[in-house]
Order: structure tokens, then C-alpha cells, then sequence
């Protein structure tokens, strides 16, 4: 794996790279606008540049950034007027994508509210063939995040997903990034050495291992199946230390970039570097 943290943009996307640094970052991901925000202005050529040269500068490859899109982002829903901004919004951001070089875009599939389960997917599917068809030609792939499968919400499972991957047309600009608690949440036993050997060859057989882009380190506030999504610092919840010193040894993850969203610190500030400290002490062959 390649261990990195979502990092703030405050200030400008390069600053970012700057915390990524600091960090020890060795992948990043950033929001390219406000994730709380339907619309932000355009990106600024200098800025651009400012973070092209910032990572170009940096022990970060570029092929190991994504992005996460906005929270307010519903491919799935039933309503018309929320669902034609949320395919327009993730338009714009693939567009901000491709303008800073970022070949990765994160996205939650939405819920259905109420529409159900093959109607949202359904949705989802015409949504993100629709983004692709606005956005042809341009080097950014969009990530399907696995959810903890609260209410409505779509992407608990890996046939939900497998199906959404199924009906997108351009099958290179597409794949998942897989979130660890939000899977924990979801009632995948990745905590047990039998469950995690089952999950992800279950992973494998439905979606494929080739279909997994990028990944998401967070442990669990809240216990195995609760469908709540609520990320922990690694090692203090209840994925435990065990589950992230097998997942960061297995090979079959090699090369893919993974990145920590876990909560502050007890005193307030960002605990990404004590984390990466903390996994790569996990790292067979570690001093």
C-alpha cells in the first residue's frame, strides 16, 4: 500500500501537498472545493500551477492523488431537481480533476430514499455513463466508496456495488475505493482472520481485485455491524491493531493508495502522522 491522509486545501490545493510532506505523506487525497458547497469558483491557473509544481516537488507520485467529491452529492435519488446537480456537481469536479492532475475522484453512490434498491442503482449507473459522456477524454476515474449502510444508503454491499460496476460503459475510468470501517459497519467480518480471507475473495469473485483503486484506513467508533459510519484512529476501536497489521502486510493490496480519514487527537490536532507512524510499524521487516 501506498500510506497517505486526506489533507486540508485550506489556504490553496498545493497547501495540502505541503501537509502531506509534513506528514510523511506518501499519498494524498484533498477536496478540489468546499465537500459542504453545491458551487465554488473556478480554479485559478495559478493556482494550478502552484500545486502541479508543489507535487512535482514532492516524494508523492501523482498517480497516488485522488479527491473526494461533495458530501451533498446524490447519484441515487429519486428527486429530479437534487439529482440533476448532484450529476452536474460531479461533472465540475472531475473537470477540476483533470485540471489539476488528479486521476482519482471518490464518490459516495447516494441513497435511494425510499425508491429502492434496484431503482437507485439504476440511477446511479445513468449518472456517473452521463459524467463520463460530459467529460470523455479526460484522465480521471471515478471511485464507487463502499458505505457503512446507514438507512438507504447504497454501497453496503459487494453485489450493490459489482452491479453499479456493471452497468457503467467505460469500465477504465471507473472502479472502488474501499473504506474499512464503513465495511466493518457494514457487517463484513474483516476483523477475523476466517472473515477476512472470506471478504475479500468474495471482493475478488464479485467485483475483482483489479477493480479496487484506492482505499480508505480508518478504524471504528462503533462496533462490528452497526451500519453507522464513524472512523477511529488506528488501533483504538473496534477494528483493532490485529486487522491493520494484516491488511497492510498482504500483498494483494501492494501498490494501491491508501488513505487515512481518522479523527483529531484528544488535544485538537490532525493525528495523521502519529498514524502513519503507527501502520508502517506494522510493516513486516519494520525496525
Amino acid at each position: 500500500m501506498i500510506l497517505g491522509a486526506h489533507e486540508s486545501a485550506a489556504g490553496g490545493a498545493y497547501k495540502a501537498i505541503e501537509r502531506a510532506v509534513e506528514d510523511s505523506c506518501e499519498s494524498l487525497q484533498i477536496f478540489t472545493k468546499n465537500s459542504n458547497r453545491w458551487k465554488s469558483k473556478a480554479l485559478d491557473p495559478k493556482e494550478i500551477d502552484r500545486f502541479q509544481k508543489a507535487l512535482s516537488e514532492s516524494p508523492i507520485a501523482p498517480e497516488a492523488v485522488m479527491a473526494h467529491a461533495a458530501y451533498l452529492i446524490n447519484l441515487a435519488s429519486p428527486n429530479d431537481e437534487l439529482y440533476e446537480k448532484s450529476i452536474a456537481a460531479l461533472i465540475d469536479e472531475t473537470q477540476r480533476c483533470a485540471q489539476l492532475g488528479i486521476p482519482l475522484l471518490v464518490v459516495h453512490p447516494g441513497a435511494h430514499v425510499g425508491s429502492g434498491t434496484e431503482a437507485g442503482i439504476a440511477r446511479v449507473v445513468a449518472a456517473i455513463n452521463r459524467v463520463h459522456a460530459e467529460t470523455r477524454g479526460l484522465p480521471v476515474a471515478i471511485l464507487l466508496e463502499n458505505t457503512a449502510g446507514q438507512g438507504t444508503v447504497l454501497g453496503r454491499t459487494f453485489e450493490e456495488l459489482a452491479t453499479m460496476l456493471e452497468g457503467i460503459e467505460e469500465a477504465d475510468r471507473t472502479g472502488i475505493c474501499f473504506d474499512t470501517c464503513h465495511a466493518f459497519a457494514a457487517e463484513l467480518p474483516i476483523h477475523t482472520p476466517i472473515g477476512y480471507d472470506e471478504t475479500f475473495t468474495r471482493f475478488d469473485t464479485l467485483i475483482g481485485v483489479k477493480r479496487l483503486r484506492a482505499i480508505h484506513l480508518n478504524d471504528s467508533k462503533k462496533p462490528f455491524g452497526c451500519r453507522v459510519d464513524r472512523h477511529e484512529n488506528i488501533g483504538v476501536g473496534h477494528l483493532g491493531i490485529d486487522f491493520f497489521e494484516r491488511f497492510v502486510n498482504d500483498p494483494t493490496f501492494a501498490g494501491i493508495p491508501a488513505i487515512l480519514e481518522t479523527p483529531p487527537l484528544e488535544d485538537g490536532r490532525p493525528g495523521f502522522k502519529e498514524n502513519l507512524t503507527r501502520l508502517r510499524g506494522l510493516l513486516q521487516g519494520a525496525a
